[in-house]
């Protein structure tokens, strides 16, 4: 069953900014060993032809990460995942003044460097805050929209970490947690992502997509994110590079099912499916015409 689209407005530093539509967030990793190389740039022209190709295919907004966290990744630390963003950003900044920038983090400090000193709009942190105690109250002071994100353990551990009575209901009630935590500090603008391919099994990634509706319940942007992860590639008996259209059969079963954010590597593909998702929707809602 198509699910009715709500409307969320976030504050970005006194703009208001309007999700009426499905957005898509375009993935720039400015790291040699994220999981998917399609997404690296390690150099300046190709960060701007990459950033200037996804804002052409349609992106609505730009998320710049400099550690990997996929499965098993060794992070780098605090100075050099810096050092990286204060690159990137610098640069999208200098080039695209007015776009907007998400950073994908989840140590406190670098959020606030991102925030204060290089531009950034948006902190999208996958650990939910569980990696570093100071995200809450730092995302508090900074007053910025964020992602909250399930997972558990750290990206060498949570393969271990999937034993859940219900996986669904288990992470709402996290997330649920979180936010309201989140609230009570004076967080205004939260963006939920249950974490597909964090701390979950095959099986249990798609129960949670089967529920996504569920999470509605948070009153939040829903973030989702399945771009080319192994819950695709693995259930396809294929790899990352081949899993472009089955990303794009899940980014349409979570649009369906009310997904606000679309996080993804291949923006072109991602704005189509919205596209025609939202012509669907409006069909659904005035069939005569």
């Amino acid at each position: 069953m198509m699910q009715p689209f709500k409307t969320y407005s976030l504050n970005l530093k006194g703009r208001l900014v309007t999700i009426d539509h499905p957005w898509v967030m375009g993935i720039v990793n400015v790291t040699p060993d994220s999981f998917y190389s399609g997404s690296r740039v390690t150099d300046e022209h190709t960060l701007v032809e990459r950033v200037r190709q996804m804002l052409a295919e349609g992106a609505d907004v730009i998320d710049v990460g400099a550690c990997s966290t996929r499965p098993g990744s060794e992070s780098v630390d605090a100075l050099g995942e810096m050092e990286r963003l204060q690159w990137a950003l610098a640069i999208i900044r200098r080039e695209m003044p007015d776009e907007l920038l998400s950073v994908d983090t989840y140590r406190a400090a670098v959020a606030r460097r991102c925030v204060e000193d290089w531009g950034a709009d948006i902190i999208n942190d996958i650990s939910g805050g569980t990696l570093d105690d100071e995200m809450f109250s730092t995302v508090a002071r900074l007053q910025v929209p964020y992602v909250l994100m399930h997972t558990r353990g750290t990206p060498g551990t949570m393969a271990t970490l999937t034993d859940y009575d219900d996986v669904a209901a288990d992470v709402l009630e996290w997330m649920a947690r979180r936010i309201d935590e989140l609230r009570q500090m004076g967080v205004a603008d939260v963006i939920a992502d249950p974490g597909f391919g964090f701390a979950k099994t095959l099986e249990q990634n798609y129960e949670l997509l089967a529920r996504l509706d569920a999470f509605h319940a948070l009153d939040a942007p829903l973030l989702v994110g399945v771009s080319r992860k192994r819950m695709i590639y693995s259930a396809l008996g294929c790899d990352a590079d081949e899993a472009l259209n089955g990303t794009t059969v899940i980014n349409t079963l979570a649009l369906q099912k009310g997904a606000h954010i679309l996080r993804v590597h291949d923006v072109k593909a991602a704005v189509q499916a919205v596209k025609l998702t939202s012509m669907l929707r409006q069909a659904a809602i005035n069939p005569n015409q």
